[in-house]
């Protein structure tokens, strides 16, 4: 059990280094507010459309996702796959690796 502890540890490394692409739209810290995109602090479990200040597609506002870590994953890799009609002007990150450490790094994001 202790061995797994320092492989999700390297994973939320390269994950930080992979959200450099998503940090063009999204911050990290709820008190700066939305970029282009909302706030992804605490975005694991939460609600598709809540953050506060930030206008939603309504085909996102709609949806009902809970952000899991399979629905980011998912997403992640297609959005418009996932929720058609939304706004978000990515085209994805096909990359399975890159996904599974992005999500880690976004678990550590709590606040």
């Amino acid at each position: 059990m202790t061995a797994a502890a320092p492989a999700r540890a390297q994973d939320a490394a390269s994950g930080a280094l992979v959200f450099k692409r998503c940090a063009i739209c999204h911050s990290t810290d709820p008190a700066k507010g939305p970029k282009i995109g909302p706030a992804l602090n605490a975005v694991v479990n939460r609600k598709a459309g809540t953050v506060t200040g930030f206008t939603y597609s309504s085909a996102l506002a709609k949806s009902g996702i809970i952000w899991t870590a399979d629905k980011l994953d998912a997403f992640v890799a297609r959005p418009s796959g996932v929720v058609p009609g939304n706004r978000m002007a990515f085209g994805g990150i096909p990359d399975a690796k890159q996904r599974a450490d992005l999500i880690a790094f976004l678990k550590t994001l709590r606040k």
